[in-house]
C-alpha cells in the first residue's frame, strides 16, 4: 500500500538539515570509537544542533527543583530544597488535575501557567497581555506548525505564500514543504551583518505575487543561523511594510535571552507594534514565540513553549483553539518548567541569589564564546565571521578552492557539505553546511553552535 511512489510527495520534499545525512556520520563515528576503532580525533564534537545540556551546560538549579517536585511531591517533605521553590511547586500541582503531573492540562495548557506568561510578557514590555491570546505548546517548533497550518491555503496562484529569511532555520521550509505552501526567499545582508533589508522584502513579495499569495512574513530576532540582533528601526520597517502588505507577522523570539555584543538589545514585535499605536497596532496580526529550549535554560528535552497572538480574528482564535485540542495538550512537565522560568525568583526569596549566579554565569560564557568564535575564525585561512551580536550560532563563509569544488561535484556533494563532512572525518567536529540554511549562490558557509 505505502511506497515511495504512493506516500504523501510533501512528506519526500521536506528536509531538516540539522539532523540531516552527516549527523548520521557523526552517530556511526561515535559507535566506532566505542568498539576502538582508531580514528584521529577521541570524541565527536556535536556542534550541529543547539542543545547546550547535551554539550555540558549545567541546569539552572531553581527550574529542575520546581519540576522535580511536581513530578515526586514527597521531595516537598526534604529540608534541603527551599522554600520558595516548594512554594511555587504547591502552587502548580494545586493547578493539575488530581494535583498531578500525569494528568492531562487543558489543550491551551494550564490556565495558571498561561496567566503567568502574560504576566511575564507585561513585565517585559510595558504591555498589557492575555492568558486566553497565549497558547503552550511543544517547544516553540509545535506552536510555529499551528500557526502556519491555519494560514496556508488556496491552490496555484491563490496558494499561500510564506517569506522566510536565508539563510533560515529549516524548521520552516521543513513545515512549509510539509504543508505544500510556496515558500518564498528573502536575503539577509551578509556584508551588513547580516541586516534584514525592507527592499528585499519588497523584491520577495513583488516576485511571489507571480506564482502565489504572499500571506506570512517569518522573522526570526535574535537570528538562527546567523546571530544577529534586529534593531528597533528596523522592526519598526518590518511592521510598517506588513500593515502596507496585509501580511500576517511571525517573531520567531526563542533567543531573546541571548544577547552579546555591545550596542545590541532585544525589542519583541509586540513592544514595538503597541508602541507605534494605531493603525498598526490595531491591525497588524502578529504571532509571538519562545521557548524553554533557549536563553540560559538549554531544556530543549522538556519540550516547553508558547505562541501569543495579537490581533488575531476572534472566530479563527477559536479554530486554533479547537486545532490544539486535537493533540491534547503539551507536555506537562514542560509545561512546569517554563513556569519556573516565567516566575523566577525574586530579591529576597531563598532562590535568588543561585538563580541569578548560574543565569549571569551561563549568558556571559556564551559572550565570551561568541567574541571568540568571531576572533578565531576571522583569524583562520579561507573562513570570514561576521560578529556574533545574539542567540547561540554564527555563520561563518568559507572560501573553497575550484579543486575542491570539483571534489565535491565528482562525489555528487554540495561544496559546503563536502566539507562538512571532511571536517567530521578528520577532527571529529559534526556542523551544519550551510546549504541545509539556504545561502546566495556561489557562496559557502556551515553554521555553528556557541
Amino acid at each position: 500500500v505505502l511506497t515511495l511512489g504512493t506516500m504523501n510527495p510533501a512528506i519526500r520534499r521536506l528536509e531538516y538539515a540539522v539532523r540531516g545525512p552527516i549527523v548520521t556520520r557523526a552517530l556511526q563515528l561515535e559507535q566506532d570509537l566505542r568498539q576502538g576503532v582508531p580514528k584521529p580525533f577521541t570524541e565527536v564534537i556535536k556542534a550541529n544542533i543547539g542543545d547546550a545540556h547535551a554539550m555540558g551546560q549545567k541546569p539552572i538549579t531553581f527550574l529542575r527543583q520546581v519540576t522535580a517536585l511536581c513530578l515526586c511531591p514527597e521531595l516537598l517533605a526534604s529540608p534541603n530544597i527551599p522554600e520558595d521553590a516548594k512554594a511555587r511547586a504547591r502552587r502548580l500541582l494545586a493547578a493539575c488535575g488530581g494535583h498531578s503531573a500525569g494528568a492531562y492540562s487543558a489543550s491551551p495548557g494550564i490556565e495558571l501557567v498561561r496567566g503567568d506568561v502574560a504576566r511575564f510578557i507585561e513585565r517585559r514590555d510595558g504591555i498589557a497581555a492575555r492568558a486566553q491570546d497565549i497558547f503552550l505548546s511543544t517547544g516553540a517548533s509545535d506552536a510555529i506548525v499551528s500557526i502556519l497550518k491555519l494560514l496556508v491555503t488556496g491552490e496555484g496562484p491563490t496558494r499561500t505564500g510564506v517569506l522566510v529569511p536565508i539563510p533560515q532555520y529549516p524548521l520552516y521550509s521543513a513545515a512549509i514543504a510539509e504543508l505544500s505552501a510556496v515558500q518564498l526567499n528573502y536575503y539577509l545582508a551578509e556584508d551588513n551583518c547580516w541586516a534584514l533589508d525592507v527592499a528585499e522584502l519588497r523584491r520577495a513579495v513583488t516576485e511571489g505575487r507571480r506564482r502565489c499569495c504572499p500571506r506570512v512574513l517569518c522573522i526570526i530576532n535574535p537570528g538562527n543561523p546567523t546571530g544577529q540582533v534586529q534593531s528597533r528601526q528596523c522592526i519598526e520597517d518590518v511592521i510598517k511594510f506588513a500593515y502596507e502588505e496585509k501580511l500576517f507577522l511571525m517573531a520567531d523570539e526563542v533567543y531573546q535571552d541571548n544577547i552579546y555584543a555591545e550596542g545590541s538589545a532585544f525589542y519583541s514585535f509586540k513592544k514595538v507594534l503597541f508602541e507605534m499605536g494605531p493603525p498598526y497596532s490595531e491591525v497588524v496580526e502578529l504571532a509571538s514565540f519562545h521557548s524553554v529550549s533557549k536563553g540560559f535554560m538549554g531544556e530543549c528535552g522538556f519540550r516547553g513553549g508558547y505562541v501569543e497572538v495579537v490581533n488575531m480574528d476572534p472566530e479563527v482564535h477559536q479554530q486554533l483553539s479547537k486545532l490544539v485540542s486535537v493533540r491534547l495538550c503539551p507536555p506537562v512537565p514542560g509545561q512546569i518548567l517554563l513556569d519556573a522560568v516565567v516566575d523566577p525568583p525574586q530579591p529576597g526569596e531563598p532562590s535568588y541569589e543561585l538563580f541569578m549566579a548560574e543565569k549571569n554565569e551561563v549568558l556571559s560564557s556564551l559572550a565570551h564564546k561568541a567574541r571568540l568564535t568571531q576572533e578565531i575564525f576571522n583569524r583562520t585561512p579561507g573562513i570570514c565571521c561576521n560578529p556574533v551580536q545574539g542567540a547561540m550560532y554564527s555563520f561563518p563563509r568559507i572560501h573553497l578552492p575550484p579543486r575542491a569544488c570539483a571534489a565535491a561535484q565528482a562525489q555528487g556533494q554540495a561544496p559546503d557539505m563536502f566539507f562538512c563532512m571532511k571536517l567530521l572525518e578528520e577532527t571529529g567536529i559534526c556542523v551544519v553546511p550551510g546549504s541545509g540554511f539556504g545561502q546566495r549562490e556561489g557562496t559557502f558557509h556551515f553554521r555553528w553552535v556557541l
